[in-house]
């Protein structure tokens, strides 16, 4: 049997608590005196090139590998031939390629007339087309015979056509040639397609198509997703993507600026074939684009730590790892006159990106790491001691290996400490306090990657919820934790390695899940100082669990001068709190209601039976998503009923405190 319940939020402004028979509890404010200040980089993003995130996601080139040089060079496209003197291969002589970087290219040869070669490229399980927009296809192509033209077009798998051009005058040299194609159909099932039918001998390279709304080659929807989030940060480009399954694989930023065709292609660590498209100078402007502050990963010289070949760089050997960090901070943040500074503006950015943090390592421990990154805090300290340099506790966030990273990183004056959580909702849960006992004057933490994983892997309102509790914890010891990312945030769901993420896309949808909208209301209500607040009747011990009935924050935005009060309700039973502003408040009777839950909750088989499994599909991108209510007759005494499996926020107007 289903029960479906109806919950209705009641919030009742300016009426004594004795209209509630019996209130369970009471949320007192004291708005006089002000607790730690929030960080203005608390919550951000993490970005990853997992689940095809990055390649075949946020990097809008539709197109798979677009310069043949995948571990199957063929792999994406399709060839057909009419004729017996027609000669289709990817090739690789050195007197033909483009490049060193690139040297791979396909090779067409047609000897007699009214033979052709066909090749077409579905992209990642299909391009999407819609009517009416524009794509930029562009490719490198040279002859050593005369060729007549190239046709290109844009059609459905069945044959249907949408967009068709030439490409003319192919000369005997390497040329970039672009041109652009308008869709007369919609599809998310397209291809493009490429015809030669002339006598002779053509070569090509880098044949890319990308949608002419981008940002920066970076698929528009996912950005506005992204910028939606209004992020304090952007940590990147990984994590285990950073480290390599080898030292051959771990990034290299000097390899991911400049023109695409001088960009490897390597082997991603999580199993596939991805080719920089979206490199260090991109990830930059798209901080800049999000007004977020720049956190960039480094290989601290040790690939990932989870194998048992795991490469390091013998002590001997790092200088050049060091290097090449300090040559990255010039990247970033050097005069245009500098060195790396001046590579900079010859891409199109004379000005600084202000790149205030680096981190060195992910996940890594153990005193390989320890002695590698002091390497790096010595000549980072001496030539840039503005940034910051954020150190790895290790995978685990406990356990012998997490306690004494700690001891090494307050031995030797580190500035942040990044910690992973992956845990079950329970833990989030029974940990929103974790951090109050750290120590104000030791490092900062920053929670470079969490989540709750529920008993079905997915991204549930349970799940949500609990992070939310959790994030209460971290906005009130910001003193303390100065940024917080959820991992992973994309997750491509025709290739997915890995659930639950914060993003779900196909190569023509994009939704965010509960835990999306969850990070939107916590970052986008976010105050700049800590109200000091208390409520009662709060504990809750089951199967020797301790919680909290409510979990709870108080905060104040100086800036538009509101009073902030989030409340996280993760139970099965609605919950009625009378919330009292104490204090010299002015406040303008007006000011903002945000819900988000779900109307149907869902029976799952874990712990405490009844929590919501409510989840958002393509079908139903925002089932899970937050109300908006403007109230009116705001004052300093308000009863609200909070429904079950709910975030509530209120924002309440004054004229300042």
């Amino acid at each position: 049997m289903r029960i479906i319940f109806i919950l209705t939020v009641v919030f009742v402004i300016g009426i004594t608590a004795t209209i509630f028979a019996e209130l369970d509890h009471v949320l007192t404010v004291n708005l006089d005196k002000m607790g730690p200040q929030i960080s203005p980089t608390l919550f951000g993003i993490f970005i990853e090139d997992i689940n095809h995130g990055v390649t075949g996601g946020l990097y809008s080139d539709l197109v798979k590998n677009s310069a043949f040089e995948y571990s199957n060079p063929i792999d994406g496209w399709s060839l057909s031939t009419y004729g017996s003197n027609v000669s289709v291969q990817v090739a690789s002589k050195t007197s033909i390629s483009i490049n060193k970087i690139n040297p791979n290219y396909l090779s067409i040869e047609i000897s007699q007339n009214g033979e052709w070669v066909e090749i077409s490229n579905s992209g990642y399980n299909g391009i999407p087309l819609e009517i009416g927009e524009s794509y930029i296809l562009s490719l490198y192509a040279r002859t050593q015979k005369s060729t007549s033209a190239i046709y290109v077009g844009l059609g459905t798998l069945n044959g249907k056509i949408g967009a068709e051009n030439k490409i003319k005058n192919i000369g005997p040299v390497w040329k970039k040639y672009q041109i652009t194609l308008t869709s007369s159909i919609t599809s998310d099932n397209g291809q493009l397609i490429l015809k030669f039918g002339s006598v002779g001998s053509i070569y090509l390279n880098m044949i890319s198509l990308f949608p002419s709304k981008n940002f920066h080659d970076m698929r528009l929807d996912l950005v506005n997703m992204v910028k939606a989030l209004n992020p304090g940060f952007v940590r990147f480009p990984g994590g285990c993507f950073v480290n390599g399954n080898t030292l051959d694989n771990a990034f290299n930023w000097k390899d991911s600026i400049g023109p695409h065709i001088d960009r490897p292609t390597t082997m991603d660590f999580w199993g596939y074939d991805q080719s920089y498209g979206i490199g260090l100078y991109e990830y930059l402007l798209l901080c800049e684009h999000l007004n977020a502050q720049p956190v960039f990963v480094i290989n601290p010289g040790m690939s990932w730590q989870g194998s048992k070949d795991v490469q390091i760089v013998p002590l001997q050997d790092m200088r050049k790892w060091v290097q090449s960090a300090l040559d990255l901070i010039e990247f970033a943040d050097a005069p245009a006159t500098s060195t790396w500074g001046s590579v900079r503006a010859s891409l199109g950015h004379p000005k600084p990106f202000n790149l205030k943090y680096i981190e060195v390592g992910n996940e890594n421990v153990g005193q390989d790491y320890y002695e590698r990154f002091e390497m790096f805090q010595k000549a980072i300290n001496a030539k840039y001691p503005k940034v910051k340099l954020i150190f790895s506790a290790g995978a685990n966030y406990t356990g012998h290996d997490f306690d004494e990273a700690w001891k090494w990183a307050k031995n030797h004056g580190v500035d942040i400490v990044d910690e992973h959580i992956y845990a079950s909702p329970d833990w989030f849960l029974s940990n929103t306090e974790r951090y109050n006992s750290y120590d104000t004057n030791g490092p900062k933490v920053m929670v470079g990657e969490y989540a709750a994983q529920p008993w079905n892997s997915q991204n549930t309102l349970e799940a949500a919820l609990a992070e939310a509790a959790f994030m209460t914890g971290l906005e009130k010891n910001s003193n303390k934790v100065v940024m917080a990312s959820y991992a992973p945030i994309f997750n491509n769901v025709d290739y997915s390695q890995w659930v639950p993420d914060l993003i779900w896309f196909n190569n023509a949808q994009v939704y965010g899940t509960p835990s999306y909208y969850v990070q939107l209301l916590f970052s986008n209500y976010r105050g700049n100082f800590i109200l000091q607040s208390s409520i009662s009747n709060n504990d809750y011990t089951s199967d020797d669990n301790n919680y909290k009935r409510l979990y709870y924050v108080t905060s104040y935005d100086s800036k538009n001068k509101d009073i902030i009060v989030k409340i996280v309700n993760p139970w099965p039973s609605n919950e009625t709190c009378q919330i009292n502003l104490n204090g010299n408040a002015s406040l303008t009777g007006n000011g903002q209601i945000i819900t988000l839950t779900s109307d149907e909750p869902v029976t799952s088989n874990i712990p405490f039976r009844g929590r919501m499994n409510s989840i958002n599909t393509f079908e139903n991108p925002t089932h899970v998503s937050p109300t908006y209510e403007s109230i009116t007759n705001v004052s300093t005494s308000i009863n609200c009923t909070l429904k079950a499996y709910s975030l509530t926020i209120l924002e309440i107007e004054t004229n300042g405190l």
